[in-house]
């Protein structure tokens, strides 16, 4: 049985994974206004990969017969300088949750919760891979900061995702 604590601290990352998710919808409603249509794209795929995340998490409280609790999302910020600026608040995001999904592995550890410590794996996981690719298009963005046409490029590259 999963405690009231882990339960609460679920629901805490649930509500931070919608709120993830509103942060990449409103990155890319910016990159599209910015006419960046491919990196409007992968935000929009980020979206709805942070709305699994969360959907991922209520589903294991569900199946630990505990009560998903969803709480207001807090506004997010809905413009920034750059496509740059944007995948450097997407890296530093990442970072943060890399470090919520930790705290959640160390109170799992701390309860001797298995079954929980066990489920968050695939986050500890996944954040691995969300880091590595923020860095990743961060760095190529970086280097080719600007020339046009290597912007144009990777940003079109980023459409295909």
């Amino acid at each position: 049985m999963i405690s009231k604590k882990m339960q609460e601290a679920i629901n805490a990352q649930i509500n931070a994974e919608l709120w993830s998710a509103y942060l990449y919808l409103s990155m890319s409603m910016d990159a599209a206004d910015k006419g960046f249509k491919g990196s409007a794209h992968w935000f929009v795929h980020q979206f709805k990969e942070e709305q699994g995340h969360a959907e991922k998490l209520a589903g294991y409280l569900q199946s630990q017969n505990a009560k998903v609790v969803l709480a207001p999302i807090a506004a997010v910020q809905t413009e920034w300088p750059s496509v740059v600026a944007m995948f450097e608040d997407t890296l530093a995001h990442e970072q943060k949750v890399t470090a919520m999904i930790h705290d959640l592995c160390k109170l799992a550890a701390a309860e001797q919760d298995f079954a929980t410590a066990n489920m968050l794996q695939w986050f500890v996981n996944e954040q691995v891979e969300e880091e590595d690719t923020a860095r990743g298009i961060l760095e190529g963005f970086k280097a080719i900061e600007g020339e046009k046409v290597g912007v144009y490029m990777l940003d079109q590259k980023l459409g295909a995702r």
